[in-house]
């Protein structure tokens, strides 16, 4: 079976089945192994080294244990590549607290939202709840969907005795993103520890997160007949206005598509801080925003998935 099947098997399972509670994904384990070697590492004084050989150790394991997966059978390489994509989970996490929004009860949804997001919820009103899942879903749409297809279709040219790599780099890259949500907090604790691992996952993501900016979300933009214009120069006028090298770039193009404005006052673990602005506010967050960025991910994901396979078969064609 080709990989452009098996990897569309794949991506139609994610937009079927999503990521349900009760599954034991394979991030989990990632994260527990993870917790153990930190344990283990942390005690030693030289932290950057350490942290370094954390990253090294959790990505190698990750890689060898995928590539004997998917040696096992195309069905574990299948089932395997479809966790590594994440538009379905995405999209329902950020229904569920629109959904709950709608209801009124915004305890609750402020509740929901402190599971997505690293900031404060506590305090924030309707407009500062629907900008985060919106930023949330922006930012995500690079680390949950482009990129794991960026190192899949990149693993499909390459294979080791007869076994393709798609699977090994689309789930070392779920490890390089784990490790970044895990050990890269710029505080006391993760400062140094955590440096290797942040730079791992700068340099992972570099490639998707500008693809995804500067064309895949303004294709879908097109596509849904969102303003892909604005979007492609928001994306080239504020990609730069967040603290992240990469992060921007997709939120940029986010916010031209749906005419809103991300960054502005926000708090984290009690301390207020202005982010820079990106997009132009050409009205206040809403409920509407939420189902029409939900709706721009889902296409999103449809479009790398095409362009993937388009410039996969071309180069295949060529060599």
């Amino acid at each position: 079976m080709i990989f452009i099947i098996r990897y569309s098997i794949a991506y139609v399972l994610d937009l079927l089945l999503g990521d349900p509670h009760w599954f034991p994904h394979p991030v989990r384990f990632i994260g527990k192994l993870i917790t153990f070697l930190e344990k283990m590492l942390y005690r030693f004084k030289c932290k950057k080294f350490t942290g370094g050989i954390l990253a090294i150790l959790t990505i190698g394991t990750t890689f060898l244990v995928s590539y004997f997966l998917a040696r096992v059978s195309v069905i574990l390489e299948i089932f395997f590549l479809y966790t590594t994509l994440a538009t379905k989970s995405l999209a329902d996490e950020g229904f569920r607290v629109c959904k709950i929004l709608v209801e009124g009860d915004m305890e609750k949804a402020k509740k929901e939202l402190s599971y997505l997001v690293s900031r404060d919820t506590g305090n924030m009103d309707v407009v500062q709840i629907t900008r985060s899942i919106l930023e949330t879903i922006s930012e995500n749409s690079v680390d949950g969907v482009i990129s794991p297809m960026f190192f899949a279709f990149l693993g499909s040219f390459f294979s080791v005795g007869g076994t393709s790599l798609a699977l090994p780099f689309a789930m070392g890259y779920k490890a390089i993103n784990t490790l970044d949500s895990m050990v890269a907090y710029k505080n006391d604790r993760y400062m140094d520890f955590g440096t290797v691992s942040a730079k791992i996952d700068d340099i992972a993501n570099f490639i998707p997160a500008r693809l995804a900016g500067g064309f895949i979300i303004p294709v879908a933009a097109f596509i849904l007949r969102y303003d892909y214009k604005r979007a492609w120069r928001v994306f080239l006028r504020d990609r730069l206005n967040h603290s992240s090298p990469n992060s921007g770039n997709s939120e940029a193009a986010f916010a031209g598509a749906l005419g809103v404005q991300f960054g502005g006052k926000t708090s984290y673990f009690g301390k207020i801080h202005n982010k820079p602005t990106i997009g132009d506010k050409l009205k206040n967050f809403g409920i509407p925003d939420v189902k029409k960025g939900i709706r721009l991910l889902y296409v999103t994901s449809w479009v790398a998935m095409a362009f993937f396979i388009i410039v996969s078969t071309l180069i295949k064609f060529v060599l």
